[in-house]
């Protein structure tokens, strides 16, 4: 990958940053940089080696999903206020905008 003008700019944008001249130079040195180590990675060989799951060798007890107590739909809807639900379901303001 070419670390250029054009992908620092590219980076800025999609970041919404705007980096000054002396910013960009840095930025441009730490991506080549990062790049390097990635490089220097990528001679390792590594066929052997087992995949890791977890750092610390202990695996998740998981306990199985039970059914428990649960609030009646109408009952939970009782303490939404009126405009705040619908047609059996909760309102809530829009996140996503488009």
């Amino acid at each position: 990958m070419q670390v250029d003008d054009a992908l620092i700019s590219r980076l800025a944008k999609l970041s919404r940053l705007d980096p000054s001249a002396a910013q960009r130079e840095k930025l441009q040195q730490d991506l080549r940089n990062i790049l390097g180590m990635v490089a220097k990675l990528d001679e390792l060989e590594l066929d052997a080696v087992e995949p890791l799951r977890y750092v610390t060798g202990q695996e998740n007890d998981l306990r199985p999903d039970e059914v428990g107590e649960h609030i009646d739909r109408a009952d939970a809807l009782r303490n939404a206020p009126d405009a705040d639900h619908e047609g059996g379901f909760f309102r809530v303001p829009r996140v996503i905008s488009e």
